[in-house]
C-alpha cells in the first residue's frame, strides 16, 4: 500500500509574529519559520556555543560600531520565512528598530553546524539565497572549515542557490563582503 504524503498548513510571517507576541511561543519552543512551515532548531551543546561566541567577537571587531551583530534573533526574510540564524549583522543599532520589525536585509548571515549541516546547506540557503543575502556563512565543526556562500541566483528551474561556495581552511583569511577592509582569519572562528 503506498501512503500519501501528509498535508502541511503553511502559516504567514504575520500570523507566526502574532503567535510569539501572544506567548503562544516562548523561549523554550526551539522553533522557526522556514518557508511557512515550524521547523525545530538544533539544540545548542557547548562547542556550538563557543564557536558562536567566537564567531561574534570576530564579526564585532571586523565591522565595528555601526552595525548591529544579533544573536539568534528572527530576521523578516519574506512573507513566509523568519528564520533565527546564529549571527547577522544589520546596520544601525538596535534602537533603530524599535516600531519597524525585525531587520529583512542582512549584510552577513551565518549559521555554526553541528548537525544541521544540511539544513543550513540547503534549505536555509536557498530561502537566504532567495532574499538576496550576498554573504552567507557556515561555520562547518565537524569539517573544521568555514563554508563561503556568495552571488545568489534562480536556476533555471526556478531553485534558489549560491553560485559561489568557498571552503576554506583554518590557515585561511575571509573578507566580509559589506567589510571589505576586514581581514578575519578562519581560524579565530573555530574552537
Amino acid at each position: 500500500m503506498e501512503s500519501s504524503p501528509l498535508p502541511l498548513w503553511r502559516m504567514t510571517r504575520a500570523r507566526y509574529d502574532q503567535l510569539v507576541d501572544v506567548g503562544i511561543f516562548g523561549p523554550v519552543d526551539r522553533v522557526e519559520l522556514l518557508d511557512g512551515l515550524l521547523i525545530a532548531r538544533e539544540p545548542q551543546g557547548e562547542r556550538h556555543t563557543i564557536v558562536l561566541a567566537l564567531v561574534r567577537a570576530a564579526i564585532e571587531r571586523a565591522f565595528g560600531r555601526r552595525y548591529w551583530v544579533r544573536e539568534e534573533k528572527p530576521v523578516a526574510l519574506d512573507d513566509l520565512s523568519a528564520p533565527e540564524p546564529d549571527l547577522v549583522v544589520v546596520r544601525g543599532q538596535p534602537r533603530d528598530y524599535l516600531g519597524r520589525g525585525h531587520p529583512s536585509h542582512p549584510l552577513l548571515t551565518v549559521e555554526v553546524a553541528v548537525t544541521s549541516l544540511a539544513l543550513d546547506r540547503i534549505r536555509k540557503g536557498a530561502l537566504y539565497a532567495r532574499a538576496g543575502i550576498e554573504d552567507y556563512w557556515v561555520v562547518h565543526l565537524r569539517a573544521g572549515v568555514l563554508e563561503v556562500y556568495r552571488e545568489p541566483i534562480c536556476t533555471p528551474d526556478g531553485e534558489w542557490r549560491y553560485n559561489s561556495v568557498r571552503l576554506l581552511r583554518r590557515g585561511a583569511v575571509v573578507t566580509p563582503l559589506a567589510a571589505p577592509r576586514a581581514r578575519i582569519r578562519v581560524a579565530a572562528l573555530l574552537p
